[in-house]
């Protein structure tokens, strides 16, 4: 069984920044690539950012393009979402969750959440105005 565990998400003010963590653990999945999303109350999931096995490859949402950045520590089994700049609108529960191939498909493929076996149970991000 695979578990991924989502942490760092919290309550911040408009303009501030916070950073999620997601563990994978448990069975080996061998390589896998990652993504992240999110949920507002009301709304469908969406998708925000995606990184390859490598980290050489990775793919944002146009919304947090320039405010988010993602990145692993394979060592650690660990993804990483830094959140700077954060609006209201970023306001939601955010989602981490893997993919059993090393390499990112097609943008318009890794923003759907087919290619992703695995999730997170998420962790809420409140901005404030």
């Amino acid at each position: 069984q695979v578990q991924l565990a989502e942490s760092g998400g919290g309550v911040v003010q408009a303009g501030g920044s916070l950073r999620l963590s997601c563990v994978v653990s448990g069975r080996t999945i061998g390589t896998y690539s990652m993504g992240w999303f999110r949920q507002a109350p009301g709304k469908e999931r969406e998708f925000v950012a995606a990184i390859s096995w490598s980290g050489s490859v990775t793919y944002y949402a146009d919304s947090v393009k320039g405010r988010f950045t993602i990145s692993r520590d394979n060592a650690k089994k660990t993804v990483y979402l830094q959140m700077n700049s954060l609006k209201p609108e970023d306001t939601a529960v955010f989602s981490c969750a893997a993919s059993p191939r090393p390499h990112l498909g097609l943008l318009t493929t890794m923003k759907s959440q087919t290619p992703y076996d695995w999730w997170g149970q998420g962790t809420q991000v409140t901005v404030s105005s």
